[in-house]
């Protein structure tokens, strides 16, 4: 099965909306295990907002095509109080993009590029992604994500990690160990 990976982000009661939409998405992946990077917290990116978001990347093997699942995403979003229609640089109770779908490099049909081009251009993304898949290889650079990361100048963009516990356990640490 392809491995769908998604990138979630919060910047409105952050805790709450990212673990509900993690205990969500572990329904949604049934028996497959679902991998979760650390959580990363970074300022808005294209909005001025004093929240800070918190940022991860998960991924589970799926058997939903990638149109199926993104509407899923969506539904999750909007039972986290998420309005439908346009909300690009605003704060929000949640955020979920499809990152990748298995190997599949695609252009854009139903509003789903694959892989999204927000893999490579923000640091709240790409970091994550890195640690959690480095070997695995960007579809259409050819590149690790470890080497997108190495590569990527974050000093123009600031995060850090912070701790986040989901269903008793740490998923994130703050001192990278």
């Amino acid at each position: 099965m392809p491995l769908a990976v998604l990138g979630l982000g919060s910047n409105i009661a952050r805790h709450h909306h990212l673990t509900r939409a993690l205990d969500a998405l572990q329904t949604l992946a049934g028996d497959s295990s679902l991998a979760i990077s650390r959580v990363f917290e970074s300022p808005p990116v294209g909005f001025d907002d004093p929240r800070t978001f918190y940022n991860l990347v998960v991924a589970f093997e799926t058997a939903l095509p990638p149109g199926t699942l993104e509407r899923r995403c969506k539904a999750i979003e909007r039972d986290n109080g998420r309005p439908d229609g346009p909300t690009k640089f605003v704060a929000r109770t949640l955020d979920i993009d499809l990152l990748l779908w298995g190997d599949r490099a695609a252009e854009p049909t139903d509003d789903i590029a694959l892989p999204r081009t927000d893999v490579t251009r923000y640091a709240f993304v790409l970091h994550p992604l890195a640690e959690l898949l480095p070997t695995r290889r960007h579809p259409r650079d050819g590149r690790t994500f470890a080497e997108l990361w190495a590569s990527f100048d974050a000093s123009t963009q600031p995060h850090w990690p912070v701790d986040f516990a989901w269903q008793g356990r740490q998923v994130s640490w703050a001192d990278g160990g």
